[in-house]
């Protein structure tokens, strides 16, 4: 079985996952529980981690078709594509990129066999999110290899992974940074476990490590600095453009279904202006994440090293999740008070937006990308105005020439409230540049979804330009003696 799904061809190989997850995997009918053994060996008896892994390891070595794993599976069940999102993207890839090849050996041939193998990153700790400097796990070099100490949690799969990536720091001669594969069995374990409010497919909880590794298990990466943690996660951000291209289109066609089956009156809800409003929007956010997922799959790869792709990487995760959550929004707003209830036979509305909602905290929060990715255009601008690097940038200049975008807003004094609206702005930028691209290159009938698309992007930009004014006016500034009359005795 290993040899006929390693020669197929990315079309039928893709092809064979979408059947199981129709099959075995659809959200309307699956059980919203922590995946069993038996469910995680279908998927990967049908190959959903095989692009990960190099070929001289029995992989099928791709980029294209990692990304279009999750978005196939994405479509079926959103939590199912972030479960293998997280082995192949943020465990496996850096593992393959980095590790030694005494540690591929011992652990990647195990990811191409049919067992349902599992390998989650351990990173987030209590008292430590995404100021990763604070971490207090620690290593330190001992007979044989390392010993590592610390506490984990909310890593996906906390009580089910067999083998981890963990990160972990040592102040012992400077600050140094190490991460290293760990085997469960080896001293890893959980202490507690968390009940998340979507995603129940994944297992979540806090982990104590108190383990000893060989040397060759330590992966190859700067010690002195977190640049190589900012690259493992770019692999994982970046690939939410895949996921949500999926989920989305899922998500277009059931809102459609619903309104145009239920009746108001004499007439379907889908045609209700306001109701067509909100369809509209979800098309559109269909259409820029189709978009954003053509940059991913032909300008980026997830099988190289990244750091060059950072700022692309944070418009599209930031993008990507944020019309994820709008267009869930919508459409259980569509679907009213059945949209409130789980497992009802008529809709998705009430799962789908429970799932969407970690998409903007979990890899990093929005708005702490949001503001990386305006400081990180500040420091590259030069001598120049910030618009006027926008205006000349690949990456937003066509957007801004094309449809006259105005992003004069953000020649100021910025404050930090300022930088991470601003990298909201950038983002939906270069989002309109990659839509403008997706047309060229999409079927007829297209041009119309893109138009509308630009158009709510637009609007985007335009709405943080009015909360540019609405800063000026001191909301943020009021005098603390002032406040304190609102606050309750």
């Amino acid at each position: 079985m290993r040899k006929t799904l390693v020669s197929l061809s990315t079309e039928e190989f893709v092809e064979n996952i979408a059947e199981v997850a129709r099959s075995r995997f659809d959200c309307q009918t699956f059980p919203q529980e922590n995946l069993s053994a038996d469910d995680w060996t279908l998927l990967v008896k049908a190959g959903v981690l095989l692009p990960a892994i190099p070929t001289e390891f029995g992989g099928r070595d791709s980029h294209v078709e990692m990304c279009r794993v999750v978005e196939t599976l994405a479509e079926w069940n959103l939590p199912l594509a972030m479960y293998t999102k997280i082995i192949t993207a943020v465990a496996l890839r850096p593992i393959a990129l980095r590790a030694s090849e005494e540690a591929k050996r011992e652990m990647l041939p195990l990811f191409a066999t049919d067992d349902p193998m599992i390998c989650g990153f351990a990173s987030t700790e209590p008292g430590c999110g995404s100021a990763m400097s604070s971490m207090t796990t620690t290593y330190e070099e001992v007979e044989g290899g390392y010993r590592i100490r610390g506490r984990k949690h909310w890593q996906g799969f906390s009580s089910t992974a067999h083998w981890w990536l963990v990160s972990a720091k040592n102040d012992r001669d400077g600050r140094k940074y190490g991460y290293f594969i760990v085997k469960r069995s080896e001293g890893f374990r959980t202490i507690r476990r968390y009940e998340p409010v979507g995603m129940k497919v994944l297992d979540y909880g806090l982990n104590e490590i108190d383990a000893v590794v060989p040397k060759h298990r330590k992966i190859d990466a700067p010690e002195r600095n977190l640049s190589a943690m900012v690259e493992m996660l770019m692999a994982p951000r970046s690939m939410m453009a895949a996921l949500a291209c999926g989920f989305l289109r899922r998500i277009e066609r059931e809102a459609h279904a619903y309104a145009n089956s239920r009746r108001i009156g004499p007439v379907p809800l889908a045609d209700i202006r306001f109701a067509r409003y909100r369809l509209t929007s979800i098309e559109a956010a269909q259409t820029i994440c189709a978009a954003l997922n053509r940059y991913l799959m032909t300008e980026l790869s997830v099988k190289s090293e990244m750091t060059g792709s950072f700022p692309a990487v944070q418009a599209l995760k930031t993008v990507c999740t944020e019309l994820m959550l709008r267009a869930a929004h919508h459409y259980q707003q569509l679907v009213g008070g059945e949209g409130y209830r789980c497992g009802s036979p008529t809709n998705i509305a009430g799962q789908a937006f429970l799932d969407t909602r970690v998409f903007t905290i979990f890899d990093g929060t929005n708005d702490l990308l949001s503001q990386q990715l305006t400081q990180f255009c500040l420091d590259n601008r030069g001598d120049v105005a910030l618009s006027g690097f926008l205006a000349t940038s690949p990456l937003t200049a066509p957007g801004v020439a094309a449809h006259g975008v105005d992003l004069s807003f953000l020649d100021r004094d910025l404050k930090q409230e300022h930088l991470v609206l601003g990298g909201r702005a950038i983002a939906y930028t270069f989002a309109i540049t990659q839509v403008m691209a997706w047309t060229r290159e999409a079927e007829d009938g297209s041009l119309n979804r893109a138009k509308a698309a630009i158009e709510f992007l637009k609007a985007d930009i335009d709405g943080i330009a009015r909360q540019f004014d609405l800063l000026t006016t001191g909301v943020l500034d009021a005098d603390d003696r002032q406040s304190a009359q609102y606050v309750s005795p």
